[in-house]
């Protein structure tokens, strides 16, 4: 069986892990932790970067940072994971689905004005496959309405829109180190990017469920106390040692995988040229780091035979997200802004391909070549 997924190894997780318990460090904020952040500030150019349990971790300490009450109203694509949403439902927001863009899938940022109203406290763009929302237009529409921005970039590590990493465009950035991700740590794992440096204090007390401890070890207070909201948002030290190792083959891992992407992309050129399929769009001022590979079919029926098709040469491919605004949660926790356009149709013709740094050429071949079949 060819997976779906399979979590990147590079060859010193085990290394490094090991070095991580002989530290006696575990619990988060040891010195890998110290290496990672520092890798992702000084190459992203962020003022804070905070090493998470999870992307979920991190988008819950940005609903929290940003002081989102009950009634308060956040902007979104409904086509996205339920982490999104979750984080703000929490503090008691209602959630405002907005229409993707067909091309890449994103929220189409031209919808999002309308969507706008007193009670709007964020508007929340997704990185889908690691390919840029239109952040310029989207930073413009925050700026003008005094709104916070925060990037859901889990699927967006190395990726940059005009030449700006993303997650270090908006106040604040989420990523995932999950083991479907680019880069992992260990299994689960995130980051929150604080881009705004007045936000930096109150994210290290949310982190460190709400008290100053990080102050105190940086002996700038006497002692630690509670002081705010928050919860047991660290990393520990033994996943930020696996994702160390995966951080210093990062540009190897980048390259593979675009290589990768471009084979699947070229193989399937002729069948997108005969209107058989449709193929990935990547906008001009976008730089994408090869998240994922879909394809879309004509129509949910055709998608559901290839899938079964691809199983029974045992390659398992998936469709992704079911819209969050038609799930019961979305119904009882949100709304839809506008018409839903794409958003259905779009997500039901998408299957997603093997894709990950692993993947060997013969296997990748295979692949291609059964897809190829189906077509014929």
């Amino acid at each position: 069986m060819i997976p779906f997924n399979a979590p990147p190894v590079t060859g010193s997780e085990a290394e490094y892990m090991h070095s991580a318990m002989e530290s006696g460090k575990l619990c988060g904020d040891g010195g890998f932790t110290r290496r990672v952040q520092q890798w992702f500030e000084q190459r992203y150019h962020v003022p804070k970067v905070l090493l998470t349990p999870s992307c979920t971790a991190s988008l819950e300490m940005a609903a929290l940072l940003i002081n989102i009450q009950p009634g308060d109203e956040v902007i979104m694509p409904s086509y996205t994971f339920v982490s999104t949403a979750n984080a703000f439902v929490l503090r008691g927001a209602k959630i405002i689905f907005v229409d993707i863009r067909p091309d890449t899938m994103n929220i189409d940022e031209t919808l999002i004005e309308a969507a706008i109203t007193e009670k709007t406290r964020a508007i929340v763009p997704v990185h889908y496959a690691g390919v840029s929302c239109d952040m310029d237009k989207i930073m413009a529409l925050a700026d003008k309405y005094k709104l916070y921005v925060i990037e859901d970039a889990a699927q967006g590590v190395m990726s940059c829109w005009k030449g700006r990493a993303l997650g270090s465009i908006g106040h604040i950035g989420c990523f995932s180190f999950h083991e479907t991700k680019n880069y992992t740590a260990g299994g689960e794992g995130g980051a929150t990017l604080i881009n705004d440096p007045a936000l930096i204090d109150r994210a290290e007390i949310i982190r460190e469920k709400g008290t100053n401890r990080s102050q105190f070890f940086r002996g700038q207070v006497d002692k630690y106390t509670w002081r705010d909201l928050g919860s047991s948002y660290l990393m520990s030290d033994l996943q930020a040692a696996y994702l160390w190792a995966q951080l210093e083959n990062a540009e190897v891992i980048n390259q593979r995988r675009l290589e990768l992407w471009q084979n699947y992309y070229d193989a399937l050129r002729p069948l997108a040229d005969q209107g058989r399929i449709t193929l990935p769009t990547l906008p001009a001022d976008c730089q994408h780091n090869a998240h994922m590979f879909y394809l879309k079919l004509r129509d949910q029926d055709d998608r559901d035979r290839l899938i079964t098709w691809l199983k029974e040469a045992e390659i398992l491919s998936v469709f992704h997200y079911i819209p969050l605004h038609s799930s019961p949660a979305g119904l009882q926790f949100g709304e839809f802004s506008g018409d839903d356009r794409y958003t259905t149709a779009e997500s039901e013709r998408l299957v997603r391909l093997p894709m990950y740094y692993n993947l060997t050429n013969n296997q990748q071949k295979i692949v291609i070549g059964s897809l190829l079949s189906f077509f014929s």
